[in-house]
């Protein structure tokens, strides 16, 4: 055979196997295509301007304030972000619980990790392939109740387990914040995702008569049981996220639901923390007939401190106050401002003084500062006019790292404060025009 009538066959073969490899699917299954991320819409910093009569620290420069959440985040990154492996040729990432528990994840990480990386887009190059990651790791662990709703603890218990509030509340509102941030003409619709996620939240975790959050969509509505909808976790009030799903959906359940939460934290501050404004973990009814609250006795559900200002009520500050800042809310800025002239004047005017927790009425049960704590108080001290004090906390919190529940809260926080937290729909929280004019040659 001749060598022009080899080459020929040899590129005959050549060619037969290239149609062959085009013709099989399964390859480009297994090698499904890199995943272009979308340009932010809102990259960070944003630089928001909060409703009127608020401060913020105006110690350091705008500059330097971005700088330290750019710090606090990755910080937050480097230890308790974590590659969770992959699923359909999508990389999944999930929160751990830091150092106590590393392999642990539990659904309230992963809300304050979606929260955060929508904000951070911008700073993140790689933070809408981060947070389609943690959706994508929410969804491959659903809730045994409503399967639309996350599983509160990741490993599960043989035969799954079922929901805590705050996390689905808070991925809901992430994905609000996607939207806002890449759009949903991607590889996830997120206004859709929001949408389910929002309805199931409605559907199963909202008390039908009390319009409450219930701790979790294991929890049964009857007043015979022991948690009912009357019982609750008052760190699940989030009046922002409310009003923000309510202009979402345009489903009115969500100002009852306002309505309600407000309801029971002036209740609660009228009659059982005249001085202090603080709110216990968490709130029962006097009876089965009489659903009036009250603060829930020591054991209730966690430990001795349910009825007190603990680890869980410790976020409330920060959940209220960013209501009164984003909706110019004037309820939740007084329910912001009275925890907040509190703890200026039961800590002489030092913010390293705040203790780890304390009685309704004011005494502490903790004897150490934390940033859990502190930081959260941050917020509602921009509804007051305690520059210098607001100054001093800030300087207390936002270079310290302790671990992943107070680093994360801290981090949401500390972007409040700096005025890069923002809500796409809500009256304030909008980016600052700055005008400056042409100087005069």
């Amino acid at each position: 055979m001749s060598t022009s009538r080899i080459l020929q066959s040899v590129y005959i073969l050549l060619a037969a196997l290239w149609l062959l490899g085009c013709s099989d699917s399964s390859a480009h299954e297994a090698h499904p295509p890199q995943f272009q991320a979308t340009t932010p819409r809102r990259p960070f910093p944003q630089h928001v301007a909060y409703a009127p009569g608020s401060i913020r620290p105006n110690h350091r420069s705008q500059a330097q304030l971005d700088d330290d959440v750019r710090a606090a985040y990755d910080h937050w990154k480097d230890n308790y972000l974590r590659e969770a492996g992959t699923a359909d040729g999508h990389q999944l990432y999930r929160v751990s619980y830091g150092s106590d528990n590393p392999d642990r994840t539990v659904s309230e990480g992963q809300g304050y990790g979606m929260i955060i990386v929508a904000l951070m887009a911008g700073h993140d190059s790689d933070a809408q392939t981060i947070f389609n990651g943690l959706w994508r790791f929410a969804r491959a662990h659903p809730s045994n109740v409503d399967a639309r709703l996350m599983a509160w603890e990741i490993p599960e218990p043989s035969g799954g387990t079922d929901s805590a509030f705050d996390g689905d509340a808070d991925m809901a509102y992430a994905l609000l914040l996607a939207d806002a941030q890449w759009g949903s003409d991607g590889e996830i619709d997120y206004r859709a995702a929001a949408q389910t996620l929002i309805t199931a939240i409605a559907e199963s975790t909202i008390g039908p008569h009390s319009r409450l959050p219930l701790l979790g969509d294991w929890v049964e509505k009857y007043d015979d049981d022991e948690y009912t909808e009357y019982t609750v976790r008052t760190s699940d009030f989030m009046p922002a996220h409310f009003r923000a799903y309510e202009r979402f959906t345009g489903d009115e359940i969500w100002q009852q639901v306002v309505s309600a939460t407000q309801a029971a934290v002036t209740h609660i501050q009228t009659t059982y923390s005249q001085q202090t404004g603080l709110l216990p973990d968490f709130v029962v009814p006097l009876s089965e007939t009489d659903h009036t609250l009250q603060p829930a006795s020591l054991n209730f559900l966690e430990g001795a401190h349910d009825g007190d200002y603990d680890y869980n009520a410790g976020r409330d500050p920060w959940r209220i106050g960013s209501d009164a800042l984003l909706n110019g809310d004037a309820t939740s800025r007084a329910q912001a401002q009275k925890m907040a002239e509190w703890i200026v004047t039961a800590t002489d005017g030092d913010p390293t003084a705040i203790k780890a927790g304390y009685t309704l009425d004011g005494t502490p049960t903790g004897d150490y500062f934390t940033t859990f704590f502190a930081a959260p108080f941050g917020v509602a001290l921009m509804s007051t006019e305690h520059q210098e004090y607001l100054n001093a906390l800030y300087n207390a919190v936002y270079h310290t790292y302790e671990d992943y529940y107070e680093d994360s809260v801290t981090l949401l926080a500390l972007l409040v404060m700096t005025g890069n937290y923002w809500e796409p729909s809500a009256p304030y929280g909008k980016p600052v025009t700055v005008y400056f004019p042409l100087l005069e040659r």
